[in-house]
């Protein structure tokens, strides 16, 4: 499998772990140290991986809503053999996420250690 499939393999269980809300699935794919951030609120909100788990597992999934999902990649570029980063978005609750995703390769697979993301209106452009 080429990087660029890898990364888009851990691009599609990331959206699963979204729509599922599940811990297990999020650690699965985010690197332990990893960052969550956004400015979209004041002070910018950043986060460490446990308390990101934490907020993941207190969510009502969108899947257990009936939702429809919305989710997409927009881009994956790999830099090198370990680098790689990724422009996805997701769409639940009224709300539309740009990310951006940067990943590494950790011993032997694809992790996110950075995710910063934008906020906005399902449909905004």
């Amino acid at each position: 499998m080429s990087a660029y499939q890898e990364v888009e393999a851990v691009l599609f269980s990331y959206f699963d772990a979204l729509y599922e809300c599940d811990p297990e699935k999020i650690r699965a794919v985010f690197h332990e140290y990893a960052v969550y951030a956004t400015a979209d609120e004041t002070p910018a909100l950043i986060r460490d991986m446990p308390t990101y788990v934490d907020v993941i597992a207190s969510r009502v999934p969108p899947s257990s809503r009936g939702e429809q999902r919305h989710d997409r990649i927009d881009s994956i570029d790999i830099a090198g053999a370990n680098t790689a980063r990724a422009r996805v978005r997701c769409a639940f609750g009224g709300r539309e996420f740009v990310d951006f995703l940067t990943l590494i390769r950790d011993v032997d697979s694809w992790r996110i250690i950075a995710k910063v993301f934008q906020i906005r209106a399902q449909g905004e452009n």
